[in-house]
């Protein structure tokens, strides 16, 4: 069975950091697609960064030069280090994973994923 577990989240001032971690089990993390993801209320959920299987990287325009998704195939955790976080940044973070596509590439939406974490930052 999958799990992705996701560290507990926080509140933070405005320009401050905050890191999350979500550990899979049942799961490789290793030439898989993972990625971050988050919903405020009453908005749609949105993408945050991802990972491919080759191990690019992709960021949402809001959290470039901000924010880094990395990965420990080895712990089979993903992390996001979040810098200079602004109050927009408040949100449900998520975050997900699946198995590539049969010919390649990832899928657009994700098969697994945690239960989410609270980030609030105040100004």
């Amino acid at each position: 069975q999958v799990q992705l577990v996701e560290s507990v989240g926080g509140s933070v001032q405005a320009g401050g950091p905050l890191s999350l971690s979500c550990a899979a089990s049942g799961y490789t993390y290793s030439s898989s697609c993972i990625g971050c993801f988050r919903q405020a209320p009453g908005h749609e959920r949105e993408d945050v960064a991802r990972i491919d299987t080759d191990g690019t990287t992709n960021y949402a325009d809001s959290a470039k030069g901000r924010f880094t998704i990395s990965q420990d195939n080895a712990k089979d955790t993903l992390y996001l280090q979040m810098n200079r976080l602004e109050p927009e940044d408040s949100a449900m973070y998520y975050c997900a994973a699946d198995y590539p596509r049969f010919r390649g590439g990832c899928p657009y939406t994700y098969n697994y994923w945690g239960q989410g974490t609270q980030v609030t930052v105040s100004r």
